[in-house]
């Protein structure tokens, strides 16, 4: 269930224009942790840290997407954990290490005179406005411009179940087209 303390239901928050326009358009994953659901998705999964590395990600896409705080200042949080701990890839970080990076993008947020919302709720129709907002962004225009994508009116925005390439290492990701999104040809597309 959404917002729940025991086994939170997590959505990610998409674009879904009538023509595809791949990394242009604003995601947002992992929405609905916070300090307590974070606790009970590392429950239900068996594996905080995962649940850890999850609620990092959204804390970063959420201030960069949604509140537009730069990237960098989470980034440079981020190097610093990694280089207080030895760490010399993402993956190295521990549970208590990946909390403590939550601790320090919540800082961030201060920083920026900015507050993450706990609320899943708040959080989702945050994500929702700023998913909207990503149409008109330079890097979309520009994109429709020379791929000469026109009489377009905007975007949809899609909520869709999380579902984790990075709970295991019998996980992965990727993306499937029914058509080949450069070509527009009939034939199945997709990378992982």
């Amino acid at each position: 269930k959404f917002g729940s303390r025991d086994n939170p239901l997590l959505f990610s928050c998409r674009s879904g224009a009538a023509m595809s326009m791949p990394g242009m358009m604003d995601t947002v994953l992992n929405i609905g942790l916070n300090d307590d659901t974070v606790e009970g998705l590392a429950k239900a999964t068996d594996n905080p840290r995962f649940a850890w590395d999850s609620y990092r990600r959204l804390l970063d896409m959420f201030g960069e997407v949604v509140l537009g705080i730069p990237h960098e200042d989470f980034e440079k949080r981020f190097d610093k954990v990694k280089e207080n701990a030895n760490a010399k890839n993402d993956v190295d970080l521990t549970v208590d290490e990946l909390k403590l990076l939550c601790v320090e993008y919540k800082q961030v947020y201060k920083e920026q005179n900015q507050c993450f919302p706990a609320d899943p709720y708040e959080q989702l129709i945050a994500c929702v406005k700023a998913v909207f907002g990503s149409w008109m962004t330079p890097r979309a225009v520009k994109y429709r411009e020379i791929n000469n994508i026109r009489n377009l009116i905007g975007t949809a925005t899609n909520i869709q179940t999380m579902v984790f390439g990075n709970l295991g290492d019998d996980s992965g990701t990727g993306v499937a087209f029914s058509r080949n999104p450069s070509t527009g040809e009939n034939v199945m597309y997709g990378e992982y």
